[in-house]
């Protein structure tokens, strides 16, 4: 029996998410090969570069999938474009600067035949499945998450993301909500929320929230990106039958107080891999479930000022 040839995918965005985890995850897929990229600017080194997607899809070896890896604000048209010319799609998190973009593009991959995949990487983490193992058959009481990181040295010179749709400090703290929402037995939701914005930013640099699910379980999440200490991603969880920390974004669990072995760290790859099983399966993977909390969150946040960020430096 033949095996099936690799799909050849390009990249578009070209940034530091794109050379550090989706270019090394892409070379070791057994569903997908690099074909090119599509920047107007970035050194693609030895990759194959266009200025842009109509340029690389005007190829005569087009790819097959499209894997989008611009900023959020950009991010629709791109995939729409990819979609009505038959490609696979693969969103980076979050997959739209809003729920009803990717609302639209999911019904567009439905009536196309082709797969639409927004891709929460910190779900495959390696605590991730585990965790909501241990936590199926137990009762949560409380939860609290802390997903504090240095935006100067996480998100340098990147000024999109305090800008209209580039989500301030849920551009993180939204991979923590994906990992939230994949591990606990009942799905959360909003309840209050105070978001932090700089009076020279259209987003927040702090943002706290209180969630609950239908067990009325007490929720916390406290987002930070000028943390006075070293950056942290926990998430910590109280039951009836146990405690449960998950760190490191989801790279290590430890479950009353014993740290638990887990394998490497492949986020990418698995993600990957994920993604050529939607495909084969004509499949879509399109959850706006982190979206939706984040979006809530501006809806129904109290907002409160901050000091000008941009005046001590990016």
């Amino acid at each position: 029996m033949t095996e099936p040839q690799p799909l050849a995918i390009g990249i578009v965005g070209f940034g530091k998410i794109a050379r550090d985890q989706h270019v090394p995850a892409i070379r070791d897929s057994a569903s997908f090969r690099l074909h090119s990229v599509a920047d107007p600017a970035a050194d693609a080194g030895s990759i194959r570069r266009y200025p842009d997607l109509d340029s690389l899809l005007a190829a005569n070896d087009a790819p097959d999938a499209i894997a989008v890896c611009t900023p959020p604000q950009a991010r629709y048209a791109i995939a729409r474009l990819a979609l009505t010319r038959a490609k696979h799609v693969l969103l980076e998190k979050p997959p739209g600067a809003t729920v009803s973009e990717v609302d639209n593009l999911r019904r567009l991959a439905e009536s196309s035949g082709r797969t639409l995949f927004c891709a929460w990487h910190s779900r495959f983490a390696p605590a991730v499945a585990p965790a909501r193992e241990w936590l199926a058959a137990r009762r949560l009481r409380r939860v609290r998450i802390d997903w504090r990181e240095d935006v100067r040295v996480w998100h340098p010179n990147q000024e999109w993301i305090w800008q209209p749709g580039g989500f301030g400090v849920f551009d993180p703290g939204i991979n923590a909500l994906s990992v939230a929402l994949e591990i606990l037995p009942q799905p959360p939701f909003l309840r209050e929320a105070v978001l932090r914005l700089p009076s020279d930013c259209a987003t927040p640099i702090s943002a706290e929230l209180s969630l609950s699910d239908a067990r009325d379980t007490k929720i916390t999440a406290s987002f930070d990106f000028l943390p006075p200490g070293p950056p942290a991603w926990t998430i910590e969880i109280e039951t009836d039958d146990g405690h449960l920390l998950l760190a490191d974004g989801g790279s290590r669990l430890t479950l009353d107080g014993t740290e638990i072995p887990l394998g490497p760290n492949r986020e990418y790859p698995a993600l990957y891999a994920h993604f050529g099983q939607l495909v084969a399966a004509n499949r879509s993977d399109a959850d706006v479930g982190p979206l939706s909390i984040v979006a809530d969150a501006f809806m129904r946040g109290r907002q409160r000022a901050a000091a000008p960020f941009h005046k001590t430096g990016i």
